[in-house]
């Protein structure tokens, strides 16, 4: 038996991951209240809690010990990304780390200052999950400095003079239109670039699909809190079933895209070539119970949790705007199938063969 046949499906976290779930979850909890995620639309970036996050080594502990990172995995980050997603928190931490871990799988020594600089928080960087060989938008481009991305050819990295102006949208993401024939544009120098950007956006699925997780439980709890109180005709609305029901619905799928997540996340840490669309389909899993827990949070909350002052339209409003970034969910949904059917239809072969 292959001796991680059962990590596979054991969800459970060991000492220190709980240790950076609940040091990451009281930071955010404190540190990023609704408040907070108001006062930064539209552009959803807010720079004192940028700094806070650095200070706590956010951006660097996922990064290789070679280049001044702690070595944690994807898995570690899903665990912090989960916290983020819980409180809306408005920093572009999960594509920094994404195009910071980019730049250092290179081992191009050309981008070590500017990994340095990613590192310290001193530049953000921005993830281009399409090809960036023509203009393209990109989720954090307003308050990024630099875009990593793939052209075809080789990893780049897009500079641009002056801040690429926002691009609004109702998730209030920090989104901006790259042009790199208007940008200074420089080549990464890499082995497999393909495979390295792969790399780099089935990681960024992990992480927001964590981050999709984590805004799931938080818009649940909103939705939970407001029916134990609310009454109709003497009656607690919790406790009546086309309520209660709905609610107990969302906490069983958010429960099965939170294990999902984490699985895809210790795949891509211990076994990366094995099963390469997990991370597709715990993205789009993801996606999906996050666009059905806000919206059912919110219904829960009558007329009220659909106004622009009820926080559950915080969560509701952004539910697919940050599930979009990369793209129509179709596409990975289609991503699943093919890999499954081509699976299935290579194991068909092989019993075909051997029964010859």
């Amino acid at each position: 038996m292959n001796p991680h046949d059962l990590r596979r499906v054991d969800f459970t976290l060991n000492d220190d991951q709980r240790t950076v779930s609940e040091a990451f979850g009281a930071f955010f909890d404190s540190e990023s209240p609704t408040s907070l995620v108001r006062a930064s639309e539209p552009l959803g970036f807010d720079a004192q809690l940028w700094r806070k996050a650095v200070e706590l080594g956010a951006t660097t502990m996922a990064l290789p010990g070679r280049v001044g990172g702690d070595d944690a995995g994807i898995l570690d980050v899903a665990l912090v990304a989960e916290a983020l997603g819980r409180t809306l928190a408005p920093i572009p931490l999960l594509e920094h780390v994404a195009a910071t871990r980019l730049l250092a799988s290179t081992g191009d020594p050309s981008v070590a200052e500017l990994i340095e600089a990613a590192a310290s928080g001193e530049r953000i960087l921005g993830l281009a999950l399409r090809p960036l060989d023509g203009r393209s938008l990109v989720s954090t481009a307003a308050v990024a400095d630099d875009i990593v991305g793939f052209d075809g050819d080789a990893i780049v990295v897009s500079s641009a003079d002056a801040p690429r102006p926002l691009m609004i949208n109702q998730a209030s993401q920090p989104a901006a239109w790259v042009d790199p024939g208007a940008e200074e544009v420089r080549q990464v120098a890499s082995d497999d670039p393909d495979a390295l950007f792969s790399r780099a956006q089935r990681e960024w699925k992990v992480m927001t699909g964590a981050a999709l997780v984590g805004m799931t439980e938080g818009a649940l709890a909103l939705g939970v809190e407001f029916v134990k109180t609310r009454e109709t005709m003497g009656v607690l609305i919790g406790t009546l079933q086309g309520i209660s029901f709905q609610l107990a619905d969302v906490k069983i799928g958010l429960s099965g895209a939170r294990n999902y997540v984490r699985r895809a996340a210790w795949l891509l840490d211990n076994e990366p070539e094995q099963e390469p669309h997990f991370a597709s389909g715990a993205f789009a899993y993801a996606a999906k119970i996050a666009t059905e827990g806000t919206t059912i949070s919110a219904h829960v909350q009558g007329g009220l949790g659909f106004t622009v002052e009820a926080d559950a339209s915080l969560y509701f409003l952004r539910a697919k705007g940050w599930s979009l970034a990369g793209g129509p969910i179709r596409e990975d949904v289609r991503a699943v199938g093919a890999a499954l059917l081509a699976a299935r239809v290579a194991r068909s072969n092989q019993l075909s063969t051997a029964a010859v």
